[in-house]
């Protein structure tokens, strides 16, 4: 990847200095990155569900799975089977909760953050040589800004302008 320091020097459409809209740069890198975690996750034995059930429960001990679901913006009866799945090879543990039996909570067991860790690791090393075309301070502000934009609560909804 070719090194970049000039702002300026970023391809542009459009009116003169006009940036690419953000989901336009975005979303084939994440598609890229998402790619380039394929062969890491299969090495693991996982499933882009499971790491993310793993992942979250990681931010949170202990949940219900439908607020699990939600979490991972995933249908709360399909991830059942990847439920069962992380259950069966002792990576979470599911337990009716005291308060209302009807309801399962679901955390992590100490192999299932083992994992979860090492495949962690694994993603970043890459993810670290995709960042290594940066220089230093970008790549610092660029992980900074995205570790920002991931912390907002909700994504509200682009209202278009009355102008248009």
């Amino acid at each position: 990847m070719p090194e970049h320091t000039d702002p300026a020097d970023t391809p542009t459409t459009g009116p003169a200095g006009a940036r690419p809209d953000l989901a336009a740069m975005l979303v084939p890198l994440s598609r890229a990155l998402v790619d380039a975690e394929r062969p890491v996750l299969d090495a693991h034995g996982l499933t882009m569900w499971a790491y993310s059930v793993l992942l979250r429960l990681d931010a949170t001990p202990i949940r219900t799975q439908a607020a699990l679901a939600e979490a991972i913006r995933a249908d709360k009866t399909r991830i059942i089977p990847v439920l069962d799945d992380l259950e069966s090879r002792g990576l979470i543990r599911r337990r009716p909760d005291p308060a209302d039996r009807r309801v399962r909570l679901v955390s992590l067991t100490p192999e299932g953050r083992r994992l979860r860790d090492a495949v962690r690791a694994d993603i970043q090393r890459g993810e670290e040589r995709l960042l290594a075309g940066l220089p230093a301070a970008d790549r610092k502000g660029f992980v900074r800004g995205l570790l920002a934009l991931h912390a907002l609560p909700e994504i509200p909804p682009h209202q278009p302008s009355s102008d248009a």
